[in-house]
């Protein structure tokens, strides 16, 4: 099975969730994510990556972070928001200076291209908020920001097992999983 990305972290997290190594799509030329939509965006690179390898199973993936006090963004622009890491987050803080409603939800979608053609999806959604300073260590991304319902540690905090079965990417993981069925093998997403 092929990812159609070059974020080391997501093949990384999706490897582990989908219970089977993935491996990138060794391509130049991806293309631009055009659309306002994750999930035209996630069957764009599962397109793109399919007419490179049309003989593999080629999942695509996108996901962003949208902060209800700023209308939705980051969102689907969630990576190209700031420069990796702390740049994004120091923006994101900046503008929520002063705002004491911090709502915020994870959004991921996945996109499956079998050798025939054949698409399978999965959605996950994580809500949750931001909290006021970065903390913890693990995962990557807005993790050191993100607090989930439920929760008072950011997903940073409470680090990448809990997130293994939690996050938005698990939870798009397990529906895909449960769509693939045995293709997918008996990794955590077949939980």
């Amino acid at each position: 099975m092929i990812l159609a990305s070059r974020n080391a972290n997501k093949l990384r997290e999706l490897s582990a969730l989908l219970g089977r190594p993935l491996e990138p799509l060794g391509a130049d030329g991806y293309p631009e994510e055009g659309s306002d939509s994750y999930l035209e965006n996630a069957r764009v690179k599962a397109r793109y990556g399919h007419e490179v390898r049309p003989d593999a199973w080629v999942l695509g993936e996108d996901s962003g972070l949208e902060v209800d006090a700023l209308g939705g963004a980051p969102g689907i622009r969630s990576a190209r928001y700031g420069a990796e890491g702390g740049e994004a987050i120091e923006r994101l803080l900046a503008e929520l200076r002063g705002v004491e409603e911090r709502g915020a939800r994870y959004v991921c979608e996945l996109v499956l291209l079998g050798p025939g053609g054949g698409e399978l999806r999965g959605s996950g959604v994580l809500e949750g908020r931001i909290a006021e300073r970065p903390r913890g260590s693990e995962g990557f991304g807005y993790d050191p920001v993100f607090i989930p319902d439920g929760e008072e540690r950011t997903v940073a905090e409470l680090g990448n097992e809990w997130k293994s079965h939690n996050s938005h990417r698990a939870r798009a993981a397990f529906a895909l999983s449960g769509q693939a069925g045995g293709l997918l093998g008996a990794g955590p997403a077949g939980r």
